[in-house]
This record gives C-alpha cells, structure tokens and sequence, in this order.
C-alpha cells in the first residue's frame, strides 16, 4: 500500500515537473498572453505544486523512510524554485511590453526661458511655443509751419501707435516640421482689427535643405531678413523696404527652399559660413474683407550670401539678390492700368501712414528687382549696406515713353557701448540683436546692454521727372527723391525688453505734374517701449 502510494506520487510529480517545464519555455508566450489568463495558469501551477508537497510531507510523516522520497522532495523544491522564477521573468517581460507601449517621449515640460512660455515633451519631438511682439512708438514731428498747400504730408499725425501687436504660436511637429500661426494687430499710423501674419510650416529633415510654405516673409536681402524687433533703428531702410515689397515682404504665399553650411574651420583660420535661397511667391494675403486680385501676382526670387570669418574677432558679409515678377496682379479687364505696379514707403518712421514718394500706378509686364549686400563686423561694432535697381517693363509704348528704372541705397552702423555683439545667424544670413551679459537690475548695479546706431538712406523713384515749373516729359515719373538721415539709441533691459530713442532728418524732393515741388524737409523723434518673447 504504501509502495502504490509512493509511485502515484512519483508519477504525479514526474507530471507535473514535466508541465513545469513546458510552461518555463514558453514564458514568452505568456508574457504576450492578456493579463487575467496568464495569471490564472501560474495560480493553477502553484496550487499544484502546494498539493504535491503536501501529499508528500504526508507519506514522510506516516514514518516512510524511503530514499525516494527524499529525492521527490529535492525535486519538488528545484520545481518550486523554477515556478518561482518563472514568476519573476513573467513580471519583468509585462513591465518591458508597458514601456514599450508607453512612449519615451510622452512626458511634457513647461519652461519660460527669457519670459516665453514653451511647452516640449521629453523627446523633443513636439514643441508648442507662444509668442508676443509688442511695440508701442511715440513720436513728434518737426515741419515748417508755412508748407503750401500741395505739399504731400504738410501736417503729419504725431502721438502714439502699436506698430506691432503680434501674437501667435509655433514650435515643432514630429521633430521635422516647423509651424507658426501668427496674429497681427498693430499697424502704420492706425491700429488694425487683427490679421493672419504668418501662417507657415517648414520640413527640415534633409539637411542643409529647408523647404517652406504658407503665408510668411521669404528671406530677400540683408536688412529684409532681420526680425523687427532685433533692428538697430526702429524702421528698415526704406530703399530695402521698397525692394522687399515687390515680390516679398510680410505675408505673402510662397514655397522656399533655403540652405546654409560652414566652409573650413574658423579655429585655425578663415572660415565662410555660405546661404542660398530662392521662392516662388504669390500675393500678400489681403485683410479687413479686401477682395483679392482678378488674377494674383506670380514671382521668382533668390538670394546667395556668404560671410567669411576668423574665430570670433571679426566677421564679413557679401551677397546679391534677385526678385522677377512674372506676372503682376491683374486688376481685371476694365480696369486702367490693368497690370498696375508702384513703388512707394513712408519715411523711416510709422507714426503716420502717408507715403512721401509715390510712383502712382505704372501699367507694366514685368518688375526685376537687383540687390548687392555688405557688411563688416569687428567685436562689438559693424557697418553694412545695401543697393537696389529697380527696371519696370512697360505693357504699351514702351518704345516711345521708356521703361522706368529707379535706384535705391544706404549704410549703416552699429556700436554696442557695453562690449556684447550682434550675433550672425548663419541660417538666415543676418545680424540679430545683441543679448545683454548682465540683465538690468539696478541693486546689483547691472543695467543692461547700450547700442548706438546710425544709417543714412537714398530712395531715388523719379524717372525722366523734368524740370522744375514745367510739366514732366511724356513717360515721366516723378515719384521723388527721399534722403534719410538717422541716429539712434537702444537700451536693451534683458533679452525680452527693449527700449528706442530715434532721431531722423528727412528731405523730400518731389514735383507734382505742373513741376510745383510738393516734398519738404523735417525732423522727427520719437521713442519705442517693446516686449518680446
């Protein structure tokens, strides 16, 4: 009897150490099991084994001495040991199958470096950033008192504008797309309702290759491509802002393909940092309701630079840029002219609307926009200059009455008093606001950064204009002379805030189509409060 007993036992466990085993190798089977059924097998095998070891320390406390039954125990204890195991690697296999079904990256930071608020998660994949440019300007003007009344601008509007109130969002999708969508509020000597600015998305996963598309500003020459709110004056220069107008500027539909690299190694000696880029644009996305044109405009521009450099001492900047209309924006077949192209800008200051240089409306095929840029930084002072020809096709007559050319330069310069530099951005071809070593905080005595600037600007729209008293010659345009003359002073409190003191001499030369002169000479200044993040 207790001989059967001892070899049911046996065969018992030989079963269930065989099950055990079975179960053991196919651990990664269970591991990929749902939850509940995995657990109730490793619970039955458990209950199994409890059930054998009982029978057995049964038999031993019956008084059966048979070395057997030692063994069996030996073999009951190895099994229990496995299941135990086996326990542990089926914890370890789901902790490794949640992990993996929990992305790395699904944690989100928050962060509000130099005031901006960001959120990203962990990985970097995704980013989503607000941002915030506010500039509120101040100004007066200084005109003669006795201007005639054909004067153009005889009595400017002077006080106070948002020149900028722009809010929006960007960041990073997927880690190789860009996005932003930007709202603009402000505007040139009148507030706006508020109108899409920017609207693009760039994929830059091929590198040095950027392609870009939406509604933004495509990069086309070297004071065109630096921010508003890291200028050294508080406008462009008008013969850029002119140029940059034509088939690019803020807001216009564009593809762009840009790139940028680093040619030798600035360390050991002169190095070249190199930028290309060229859009296909369209038309400036209209605002406040205006219908768009019968037919939009089309252009082709591009732009090349490169900028050689030794270590940080001093930096060099050369490039050219282009812009050809294609098509200007067709104003419909009852209209005259129907292909209506002008040159225009107000003067270096935004506190009034009006445009002292005007070509009017001039009835053209085709606009080609040529550009040549400089610049020389050396530590914390620099100098750069551009120059513009602007040639108009005309549609009709051109034979007769001449296809219209006009000119456009200037120079300008920076010295930042407190020692920091206008960083190069190499990826835009451009020169960026210096960023204060000591942010401003008087208690420890820290005020800031200080910068000087100054700029002196020709805009030249007159073509064959004629002679004072007379009326202008066929084909004659006389859109005016403009010459600027700027100084500044900025105050940069820490990276987000900026204050900007501006003083201007303008001098207009302009005559009317029965030769009266209608410009004037005045003096402006006027102040700017900005945020940015």
């Amino acid at each position: 009897m207790q001989l059967g007993s001892k070899r049911r036992l046996g065969a018992l466990v030989g079963a269930s150490l065989a099950g055990l085993l079975l179960c053991g190798a196919s651990s990664h089977a269970l591991a990929a099991a749902p939850a509940a059924g995995r657990d109730a097998k490793l619970e039955a095998m458990q209950r199994q084994l409890d059930e054998l070891r009982g029978q057995l320390q049964a038999m031993q406390g019956a008084g059966a001495a048979d070395a057997r039954l030692g063994a069996m125990q030996q073999q009951l204890d190895a099994m229990a040991a496995e299941l135990a195991e086996l326990k542990s690697t089926q914890e370890t296999a789901v902790a490794d199958i949640l992990t993996l079904k929990t992305p790395t990256g699904s944690a989100t930071t928050v962060s509000l470096s130099n005031g901006k608020p960001a959120l990203a998660t962990a990985d970097g994949r995704f980013t989503a950033n607000i941002r915030a440019i506010l500039m509120l300007d101040a100004g007066k003007y200084f005109q003669d008192d006795d201007l005639p009344a054909a004067v153009v601008g005889r009595d400017l509007n002077e006080g106070t504008n948002f020149r900028r109130a722009r809010l929006g969002l960007d960041g990073k999708l997927f880690r190789d797309f860009d996005y932003a969508i930007v709202y603009e509020f402000g505007g040139s000597g009148a507030e706006e309702a508020g109108r899409l600015y920017e609207a693009s998305l760039t994929y830059a996963a091929i590198k040095p290759l950027r392609f870009k598309i939406g509604a933004f500003e495509p990069n086309i020459g070297l004071a065109a491509a630096v921010s508003t709110s890291q200028m050294p004056l508080m406008e462009r220069p008008s013969p850029a802002e002119v140029a940059r107008s034509v088939a690019a500027g803020d807001s216009r539909v564009a593809f762009q393909v840009s790139a940028n690299g680093v040619l030798g190694q600035g360390d050991t000696g002169i190095a070249a940092r190199w930028f290309g880029a060229t859009a296909l644009t369209g038309n400036v996305v209209t605002s406040g309701g205006a219908a768009q044109p019968f037919d939009e405009q089309t252009a082709v521009i591009g732009r090349l630079a490169v900028a050689p450099f030794a270590s940080n001492n001093w930096l060099g900047h050369f490039g050219v840029n282009a812009e050809y209309v294609l098509q200007p924006n067709d104003a419909g077949p009852t209209s005259t002219p129907r292909y209506p192209v002008q040159l225009r800008d107000r003067p270096e200051l935004r506190l009034d609307a009006t445009r002292l240089v005007d070509t009017g409306a001039i009835d053209v095929d085709h606009v080609t926009v040529l550009g040549a840029e400089a610049a020389f930084q050396l530590r914390n002072a620099m100098i750069e200059a551009e120059a513009f020809r602007f040639d108009l096709d005309r549609r009709t007559a051109a034979a007769t009455l001449g296809d219209p050319r006009f000119s456009g330069w200037y120079v300008q310069g920076s010295w930042v008093l407190t020692g920091e530099t206008r960083p190069y951005n190499a990826t835009e071809a451009r020169f960026d606001a210096p960023k204060p070593n000591y942010n401003f905080d008087p208690g420890t005595g820290s005020w800031g950064a200080f910068e000087l600037a100054a700029r002196y600007s020709v805009l030249d729209l007159n073509h064959r204009e004629g002679l004072s008293g007379a009326a202008a010659p066929a084909g004659g345009i006389r859109g005016g002379e403009q010459r600027i003359r700027t100084l500044g002073l900025n105050w940069y409190l820490n990276p987000a805030l900026r204050v900007m003191l501006d003083w201007q001499h303008v001098e207009i030369d302009r005559l009317n189509a029965a030769g009266l002169q209608i410009g004037q000479e005045y003096d402006a200044v006027a102040a700017r409060g900005q945020l940015t993040f």
